[in-house]
């Protein structure tokens, strides 16, 4: 099913719409501010299994990250945060950044294994943030391409939806996406650390 929704002025009844999908243990394809991404409610164990076998991956294993609509969310899935960490975070988010931080004892079990960490977006679209705000918490994020490949269906969603409209419950026309990935910076070490240079710039 694929649902028009503008980045400009995002239809309310159209996001209600998406966020049940969610609740009830839906997959969806959404625009951010980057690539396409595949998610769904982090807090439903088999809607994030269905996601980890679409990608072909461990969930344990996987670097999936929550997609969240504001800070608010880093003090509920996160260990304190170094303010001067913080004050990068808030310099760069909402934007094309993955921050990956400590996480505490509220990110579900599933997504650990023995990994301690968690990866944090916020991006800079006006239709996810809106999802995500309706939804209460956070959703996965995972990218709808490969790492090592770049095809031309992952920026537009009507491509996506002939390729995943029998895995998905929903896909969100946002238009066209980008096909470069989010910078992602480790913070766990105490010092930020640019691990992959992606659309996102920043001065550490």
């Amino acid at each position: 099913m694929l649902v028009k929704i503008y980045d400009e002025n995002p239809n309310e009844r159209e996001i209600m719409r998406v966020v049940e999908v969610l609740r009830d243990g839906g997959i969806i394809i959404y625009p951010t501010d980057t690539i396409y991404g595949i998610g769904c409610d982090i807090t439903n164990a088999k809607a994030v299994e269905r996601v980890a076998r679409i990608k072909g991956v461990d969930v344990a294993k996987s670097n999936f990250s929550f997609i969240c609509s504001d800070l608010s969310h880093l003090a509920t899935y996160a260990k304190p945060i170094p303010n001067h960490i913080f004050k990068l975070i808030r310099r760069c988010l909402p934007g094309p950044f993955t921050f990956i931080l400590e996480a505490n004892n509220q990110v579900p079990k599933y997504f650990k294994g023995k990994k301690k960490t968690v990866g944090i977006r916020v991006p800079d679209n006006s239709i996810i943030q809106a999802i995500v705000r309706e939804l209460g918490n956070p959703i996965l994020s995972t990218s709808v391409k490969d790492e090592d490949e770049i095809v031309e269906y992952t920026t537009d969603p009507e491509l996506i939806d002939e390729k995943f409209e029998k895995l998905v419950d929903l896909v969100i026309d946002g238009g066209f996406g980008g096909n470069i990935p989010s910078t992602v910076i480790d913070c766990t070490s105490g010092e930020p650390e640019v691990t992959r240079q992606g659309k996102g710039k920043v001065e550490l």
